[in-house]
């Protein structure tokens, strides 16, 4: 059946190629892609260092189509696997990479009217070999998530909830202790101001602005939850270069031992500087 098909579809190019041409054209133009690669100081994630407040690169790649519909992949180092973690590692070999993989829907001014939708699944993925110290059927860090949010002009609302029985690390044990942590959800509201289209000069400058809600859900996990929130500035040159820097922080207490890896609260204040290029 295949080579049939394939013979008609060779007899069919030959008798009509300029039809054929066209088409791959038009369907070519639907999809695009675009990506991106930097330099962080550290790797911040919902107001927590990922990397102990070291150098992170990361980059992703994103396959877009003129229907809104999307794919991509995301990647960076990380260190939280490997950090002690109550005296161990959560991981014994690997855990050095953080892979999120993602498909959505997305649609930007919708009818002109600024407002626009995104929605979407993500796959959190952290390769690597679980401490044989630990492998009494703890938790997985691996997590799925749910995603929608919606916007209006440089304003969104977004939302996201997990869909698996773990969230990070949080979750019931093999040993029947704990709460499965489905429903954790992180809800936040996200301003990127044009500055520069206001005031002139650095027509690429945007103020960032972030407050965020992680909210763990089963009784053994809620201890977890906490609040973040970021301020910053970028500046987005014709080139496709992305300077920035910006300050977090939470409202995690150095007392809470949930979020204490190598002895220190990953939740502290700190700053971020990075560059990165688009493309």
């Amino acid at each position: 059946m295949r080579k049939s098909l394939i013979t008609i579809a060779v007899l069919g190019a030959l008798a009509a190629p300029s039809f054929v041409f066209a088409a791959d054209a038009a369907s070519a133009s639907d999809f695009t892609t675009s990506g991106a690669a930097g330099l962080f100081s550290q790797y911040i994630f919902r107001g927590l260092t990922q990397t102990d407040r070291k150098p992170a690169v990361q980059a992703n790649f994103d396959i877009n189509h003129s229907s809104g519909l999307y794919l991509g992949i995301w990647s960076s180092n990380v260190s939280w696997p490997r950090d002690s973690y109550g005296g161990s590692p959560v991981y014994s070999r690997g855990g050095s990479q953080e892979i999120d993989i993602y498909a959505g829907f997305k649609k930007d001014d919708i009818a002109k009217s600024g407002f626009g939708i995104d929605f979407g699944a993500l796959q959190y993925y952290y390769p690597g070999t679980e401490n044989p110290a630990n492998s009494g059927g703890n938790p997985k860090l691996n997590t799925t998530e749910l995603y929608g949010a919606i916007n209006y002009h440089w304003v969104q609302a977004k939302i996201s909830s997990v869909v698996s029985k773990d969230a990070w690390g949080f979750g019931k044990y093999g040993n029947g202790s704990g709460n499965d942590a489905d429903g954790t959800y992180y809800a936040e509201l996200n301003a990127n101001v044009p500055i520069g289209e206001y005031m002139g000069g650095l027509k690429g400058l945007t103020g960032i602005f972030h407050i965020a809600r992680q909210d763990f859900k089963g009784a053994a996990n809620e201890a977890a939850s906490y609040n973040d929130w970021r301020l910053g500035l970028q500046n987005a040159f014709d080139n496709g270069m992305v300077v920035g820097a910006y300050y977090t922080d939470t409202n995690i207490k150095d007392t809470n031992t949930l979020w204490l890896y190598n002895g220190k609260n990953i939740g502290d204040s700190t700053g971020t500087v990075f560059v990165q290029k688009t493309f």
